[in-house]
Order: structure tokens, then C-alpha cells, then sequence
């Protein structure tokens, strides 16, 4: 058992030394996907330019929470593409109101976004921490095995501490790969509304 928790300390740091980062400019980022800070607009909109409502939607309540509505990732992007539809359908003017409705929607997964990418380096600088922790558990762990006579309940106890350290790590790095595909997402959400809107704004 003990020497299992060795040998699971090993894997996860020689894991650490081969996952770094491939873009120096991002030392924290974790995915393979290249980091890309923010959301293009040139590659997500084809309409008319939107600066002279890119606040106005928030003063508007029913596209407000239409916007909290289609930005929400629970709602399947089929749904919300209906939702739009319908909204533009019966709005006196689609050309402004579908303005509007992007600019909230390029505003808020925006947002979304950066807390996502924020929150997906902070969790890589918790697991450097983590991993200093289980190594420094480890030699610790070495040394009460060398010591003449070991104090097996330190070392059972230690010995624990360093599997449950490690299964931590592992949760969060099964979590982190999963996570890597929200930007993804995100982004791929935006351009099916965004096509939406332009569509039926023409």
C-alpha cells in the first residue's frame, strides 16, 4: 500500500513535468486548445456594426432576459434559435431588436468565458500546489520507511494522506479536461445564434 502511494506520486508528477504550457504568453493555461482571450467579433458577425448598442440592450427588459435566456448553456441552442426566431418574427423592427439581441448575447458569453478561462488557471495554480504537497508527503513518507525502527501508525497515516492527496489531484485533472471544451462551446453557441439573428434580420 505504501509503496503504491510512491509509485501513484511518481506518475503524477512526471504527468505535472510533461504538461507545460504550450504557450509561454499563458504559463497557467491547462488545455491543448490554444487560449484565445476573448471572442472575435469579425468571426462571430457579419451584420451591421453594433457600437451604438453594445450597452442598449440592458435597457430594454424583454431582450435583456431574452438574452439571459439564449445564453444560458442548459438551453439546447436549437431552443434558443427558435426563441429568436419567434422574438424577431413579431418585433416591429428586426433590424435594430436583432442589433440588440447580439450585442447582449457577445456581451454576456463573453463574460462567461473569462470565468471560465480564469477559473481554469486558478485550478492549474492549485495543482502546482498540490504537487509540491504530495512530493513533499512522499519523501516524508521515504524517510519513515528508512528509519530503523518506523512508527507504522505515521506511516499508515501518511501513507493515506498522500492516496487521498493524489485522488484529489486526479479528480480535478479529469474535471480540467472536461472544462477545456466550454470555451469551445461557448463560442460555437455564439455563431449559431449569431447566424440566426443575421438571417433573420435580412
Amino acid at each position: 500500500m505504501r509503496m503504491r502511494a510512491i509509485f501513484l506520486t511518481g506518475l503524477l508528477l512526471i504527468s505535472i513535468g510533461a504538461a507545460q504550457a504550450a504557450d509561454p504568453r499563458y504559463p497557467d493555461w491547462p488545455c491543448v486548445q490554444a487560449k484565445v482571450p476573448e471572442i472575435s467579433l469579425a468571426a462571430v458577425w457579419a451584420g451591421p456594426p453594433i457600437d451604438d448598442v453594445a450597452n442598449a440592450w440592458k435597457d430594454d427588459p424583454e431582450i435583456a432576459a431574452l438574452v439571459e435566456q439564449l445564453a444560458a448553456r442548459r438551453v439546447p441552442v436549437e431552443q434558443a434559435q427558435k426563441s429568436v426566431t419567434a422574438f424577431l418574427a413579431r418585433s416591429p423592427d428586426k433590424a435594430k431588436a436583432g442589433r440588440l439581441i447580439f450585442a447582449g448575447l457577445f456581451d454576456n458569453l463573453n463574460a462567461q468565458r473569462s470565468t471560465v478561462l480564469n477559473g481554469l488557471e486558478r485550478v492549474t495554480r492549485k495543482q502546482r500546489e498540490a504537487v509540491e504537497k504530495i512530493r513533499a508527503d512522499s519523501v516524508a513518507l521515504q524517510s519513515l520507511q528508512a528509519a530503523p525502527t518506523p512508527d507504522q501508525a505515521k506511516l499508515d497515516e501518511l501513507n493515506n494522506q498522500v492516496l487521498w492527496e493524489a485522488r484529489i489531484f486526479e479528480d480535478r485533472r479529469r474535471v480540467v479536461a472536461f472544462v477545456c471544451e466550454v470555451p469551445t462551446i461557448i463560442d460555437q453557441r455564439l455563431f449559431a445564434l449569431s447566424r440566426v439573428i443575421q438571417q433573420e434580420m435580412e
